[in-house]
């Protein structure tokens, strides 16, 4: 029994150890609230076309990435109903910090595609 409790706590001690940050962590165990994330400020209406697509086609849906031909992940993200259908994954994704892999993205990217999101997604 005592070994089992150790390998439990080490087993614990290196999943804890894998993420970024404690605030990850903190913020990817309800990513599905629109009140996981304490520095979302959602004000207006985010658009899909205007503020989420360039951000995405920029940062993600590049080669090596999830580029027209990926296999990464939710795969390709290179139109609307493709970011739509991965919506959820995204939102955990960038919620956590896991993504983007290559790079980062401020705040406000951080902002407009979790709002987008929390907003219904639309294709506007």
């Amino acid at each position: 029994m005592k070994k089992h409790l150790i390998v439990a706590a080490l087993s614990a001690g290196i999943f804890v150890s894998c993420s970024k940050n404690s605030e990850s962590s903190n913020s990817n165990n309800n990513n599905n609230s629109n009140n996981n994330n304490s520095n979302t400020n959602c004000t207006g209406t985010k658009s899909f076309a205007s503020d989420v697509n360039p951000i995405i086609q920029s940062v993600c849906a590049t080669s090596g990435c999830h580029n027209a031909s990926s296999t990464n992940g939710v795969g390709p993200l290179t139109n609307y109903q493709q970011v739509f259908n991965a919506r959820t994954n995204i939102r955990s994704a960038i919620v956590s910090g896991l993504m983007p892999k290559n790079g980062t993205l401020s705040a406000d990217q951080k902002n407009a595609i979790i709002c987008w999101i929390d907003s219904g997604a639309g294709n506007n």
